[in-house]
C-alpha cells in the first residue's frame, strides 16, 4: 500500500513527531503525551475537544515555531516521543515475553462499535467502550492483534433536549479530515476501495486505519461515490432500525471485513467476535477453506476450533432475528458455496425452541464456535439457561458457555490528578502492576484528607464542566430559562451527589428514584443533609419507551419542588463520561436483573473513589464486598420496581447520607473516604482489562492457536 504524504508540512521538523502522534490513541491514556498539545494552546485544545489533528490543523505555524524553539517543551517533547517508540516496539510486553512461540499470525476482532475517543464517534454505549478498552489493552500487552469495523460518518446520534424533554436526534457528522483516522491507500496513491463478494448489486467499502498504539484498527465506509444510495448509507449510522440494512450492515462487517483483511495481505491466525453482528466472518471464512478444497465439515471444524465469540446478550430479544426470506434474498447464491443446500444453511441459524422465527444471529454463532464466553458469572449462567436447547443433551450447569467478566482499561478511566496521587503512594510504577491486588493496598497509606481533597477538586471541576456546557447552549441557542436549571446551573458541590448516567433503555429504569416522589423530596430538600443527582444518556432513535423516560426524568429535573437539586446533562459521550466517574460521589445503578450482563460504568467510578450503589446484577454481584459500596433491592414479584425504590430510599436514608455528612472539625468525611479507598483498591487490580485480556490469552487464544494450520 502506498503511505501517506506529510498531513503536517507547517510543524517544524524538530517537533514533527507531534503529527505522528496525533493519528495514534496511544495519547489517549498517556496525559503527559496529551500536555504536548495543551501547551501549544489551552483555549484551542479545549476548543478542540481534545482531538490533536483538529488541533494541528487550525493553529497558525507561528505557535509551533515558538514551541520548536522552547527549551522547556523540546525537552518534553524528546521524553514522550522516546516513550511512544519505545512502547510501539514489536518486541517486548506481556504476550511477547510469556508466549514467543505462539505469537505467529494476529487475531482479528470483529466488533459492531468501538469507544477510542470522543473524535471517532463509532460506539453506542458499552459494548463499544468495552472493544476500545480492549484493543488498548491488548496494544499494553502487546497481543497480536488487529480490529476489524465500521467507520461510522455520521456517528450515533447527536442529542437535543426539547423544551418539553423530548430527546431530538441530529447526525453527528464526523469531519474525517480533522479527526485521528487515516485513509488506507492502493498502490496509485488513492484511498483503497474493496468490493463486498458475492453480494449483488455490489457493495464497495473505503478502508481506513486507526492506530490503536500498537493495534490498527481497519474500519469500512460505505458513503462513496461508487455505491448507490441505498448501499452509501450501510455505514452512516450504528444499528439500523431497519432490518434489511441492519442485515445488509452485518453482511458487510463479516464478509467484507475478511475480505478487506485479504486485500490488506493480513493472514490472521483465529477470529475473536464481539457479539453476534460479524458472525457472518464465519461463513466466509469456511468459504475460504472449501475454495482451499476442504469439505463443509472439514473446514466448519477448523472455523469453529479457531473462533471464539463472546455474547453480550441477556435476554432472546437482544439477539439479531432475520426472517427467512429475507436471508434467502442475500445468500440464495452464497450457501452452495459452502457445499450446503438451502435447508442445512438455515438450521445453522435455528433455535431449537422457536424455529419459526428466523435466523438467530446468536444461535448460529454459538453453533459455528468452539469458545464461548459471557461477560460476568452471573450472565454466564443467565446464557447457559438460554441456550441450553442447542445442547439438548447436555446438563444446563455443563453448557459449553464460560464466562470472563468485562474490565476497564485503567490509564484511560483514572482521572490524570488522580493518577498523580497513586504515582505518589503506589510509586511511578503502578500502572504496569495495577493488575496485582498487593500494590493496591498502598491506598491505605494516603492520608485521607488528601483523597478527599482530590476527589472534592474533581467534583468542582464536574460541575464547573456542567455550567460551561449550559452557558454554551444559552449562547447558542437561547435555551429557556427551565430548561438552564434542568442542566445542573444550581448544583452545589457540598451535597452528597449521586450520579445515573447510561443508555436510557426501560430496563435500566432511570426513573426508579421518582417511584416515591415524597421520599425523594424529603432526601432532597432536607436543610442539613441534602442529596443531589445527575443524570446523563441517550435514547435509542427508535426507542420511543426510552424516550419517554428519559423526558420523565427531564421534567423532574425542571420541576421547582426537586429544588434544582436534579439535573440532566444533555448529549452524553465519552469526554462526558469521564467528568461524570471522576466527579460524582455515588454511582447509582438499577437495572431490573438479570437484564444487565455486566455493566462497566461502575467500575470506572469505583476506579477513581467513587463508590458504588446498585441492584445485585451483572459485575456487581463479584465486586460487591460489603465494604467497598452498596446493594440494594431483592428478588420480588409484582411490585418490584416499588420494592427496589424504597430500600434505595432506606439506604440513602439510613446508612448512605449520614456517612457522607459524619465529617470532623476540618470537614473530613474519614468513614466515607474508607470506603472510597475499599472500593479503589476491590476494584482497581480484579476489574481491569488487563485482568480481562489475559483471561482471554489463557483460556482461548492459547487453545486456539494449537488449531492454526
Amino acid at each position: 500500500m502506498a503511505k501517506e504524504h506529510n498531513l503536517f508540512p507547517q510543524i517544524p521538523e524538530q517537533i514533527g513527531g507531534i503529527g505522528e502522534l496525533a493519528y495514534n490513541l496511544w495519547w489517549g491514556w498517556h496525559p503527559s503525551a496529551r500536555m504536548l498539545y495543551k501547551t501549544l494552546s489551552r483555549p484551542e485544545w479545549k476548543e478542540s475537544v481534545h482531538n490533536p489533528v483538529k488541533l494541528l490543523r487550525e493553529l497558525p505555524v507561528e505557535v509551533f515555531l515558538a514551541a520548536a524553539n522552547d527549551p522547556e517543551y523540546t525537552s518534553h517533547y524528546s521524553a514522550i516521543m522516546d516513550r511512544f517508540r519505545s512502547d510501539m516496539e514489536e518486541n517486548g510486553g506481556w504476550f511477547s515475553t510469556q508466549y514467543t512461540s505462539s505469537c505467529c499470525l494476529p487475531i482479528a476482532f470483529f466488533s459492531a462499535e468501538y469507544g477510542l475517543h470522543r473524535s471517532l464517534p463509532f460506539y453506542a454505549g458499552g459494548l463499544g467502550f468495552l472493544a476500545g478498552d480492549y484493543l488498548k489493552e491488548c496494544s499494553d500487552l502487546n497481543i497480536p492483534l488487529v480490529g476489524v469495523g465500521f467507520m461510522y460518518p455520521e456517528g450515533y446520534i447527536l442529542q437535543r433536549i426539547r423544551e418539553d424533554g423530548w430527546q431530538l436526534n441530529f447526525d453527528d457528522i464526523l469531519d474525517r479530515d480533522s479527526a485521528p483516522i487515516t485513509r488506507v491507500l492502493d498502490k496509485d496513491g488513492k484511498q483503497l476501495i474493496i468490493e463486498v463478494p458475492f453480494i449483488q448489486p455490489p457493495i464497495h467499502v473505503a478502508v481506513w486505519k486507526v492506530m490503536v498504539g500498537r493495534i490498527p484498527l481497519y474500519l469500512m465506509d460505505t458513503d462513496i461515490s461508487e455505491n448507490d444510495p441505498w448501499n452509501r448509507s450501510i455505514s452512516s449510522h450504528l444499528y439500523s432500525g431497519d432490518s434489511e440494512q441492519r442485515l445488509r450492515q452485518e453482511i458487510v462487517l463479516g464478509i467484507g471485513g475478511t475480505a478487506m483483511l485479504n486485500v490488506l495481505g493480513i493472514r490472521y491466525s483465529i477470529a475473536h467476535l464481539n457479539e453476534g453482528h460479524p458472525a457472518f466472518v464465519l461463513l466466509e471464512r469456511i468459504r475460504e477453506k472449501v475454495a482451499e478444497n476442504m469439505s463443509y465439515s472439514e473446514a466448519s471444524e477448523y472455523v469453529r476450533n479457531t473462533t471464539i465469540f463472546t455474547t453480550h446478550t441477556p435476554v432472546p430479544a437482544g439477539t439479531d432475528i432475520f426472517s427467512y426470506p429475507l436471508m434467502e434474498k442475500y445468500f440464495n447464491g452464497y450457501y452452495s458455496l459452502l457445499g450446503l443446500d438451502r435447508e442445512t444453511f438455515f438450521k445453522l441459524g435455528i433455535h431449537p425452541e422457536k424455529p419459526e422465527s428466523g435466523f438467530n444471529m446468536t444461535a448460529f454463532a454459538l453453533r459455528l464456535s468452539r469458545y464461548h464466553n459471557a461477560v460476568s458469572k452471573r450472565h454466564g449462567e443467565v446464557s447457559r439457561h438460554m441456550w441450553k436447547s442447542l445442547w439438548p443433551d447436555t446438563p444446563e450447569t455443563e453448557v459449553p458457555i464460560r464466562y470472563i467478566t468485562n474490565g476497564i482499561h485503567v490509564p484511560t478511566w483514572i482521572e490524570p490528578k488522580m493518577e498523580q496521587l497513586l504515582d505518589r503512594y503506589l510509586g511511578k510504577d503502578w500502572k504496569m502492576h495495577h493488575d496485582e491486588p498487593s500494590r493496591w493496598d498502598l491506598i491505605d497509606t494516603i492520608p485521607d484528607e488528601v483523597l478527599w481533597q482530590t476527589h472534592y477538586w474533581l467534583k468542582v471541576k464536574l460541575l464547573n464542566r456542567i455550567c460551561e456546557n449550559v452557558r454554551t447552549e444559552w449562547a447558542n441557542r437561547e435555551i429557556s430559562s427551565s430548561v438552564v436549571m434542568a442542566e445542573g446551573i444550581l448544583l452545589d458541590p457540598s451535597y452528597l451527589t449521586l450520579g445515573f448516567s447510561r443508555r436510557f433503555a426501560s430496563y435500566k429504569r432511570a426513573d426508579l428514584i421518582f417511584t416515591n416522589l415524597e421520599r425523594l423530596k424529603d432526601l432532597i430538600n432536607d436543610r442539613w443533609k441534602p442529596i443531589q443527582i445527575i443524570f446523563a444518556g441517550k435514547a435509542h432513535p427508535n426507542d420511543d419507551q426510552g424516550k419517554q423516560i428519559l423526558q420523565r426524568v427531564f421534567n423532574y429535573a425542571r420541576n421547582s419542588d426537586m429544588g434544582g437539586r436534579i439535573a440532566f446533562v444533555e448529549n452524553y459521550d465519552e469526554q462526558l463520561a469521564q467528568y461524570l466517574v471522576h466527579g460524582v460521589d455515588v454511582w447509582l445503578n438499577n437495572p431490573l436483573p438479570p437484564m444487565e450482563a455486566c455493566g462497566t460504568s461502575g467500575m470506572k467510578a469505583s476506579l477513581n473513589g467513587v463508590p458504588h450503589m446498585s441492584i445485585p446484577d451483572g459485575w456487581w454481584i463479584e465486586g460487591y464486598n460489603g465494604k467497598n459500596g452498596w446493594t440494594f433491592g431483592k428478588e420480588v414479584g409484582e411490585n418490584r420496581d416499588k420494592a427496589d425504590a424504597e430500600a434505595m430510599y432506606d439506604l440513602l436514608k439510613n446508612t448512605i447520607v449520614p456517612l457522607y455528612y459524619e465529617v470532623d472539625g476540618q470537614g473530613i468525611p474519614h468513614g466515607w473516604v474508607h470506603v472510597m479507598k475499599e472500593a479503589m483498591k476491590s476494584v482497581g487490580p480484579v476489574f481491569s482489562s488487563r485482568r480481562m485480556v489475559k483471561e482471554y490469552v489463557q483460556k482461548f487464544y492459547l487453545e486456539a492457536l494449537n488449531h492454526v494450520h
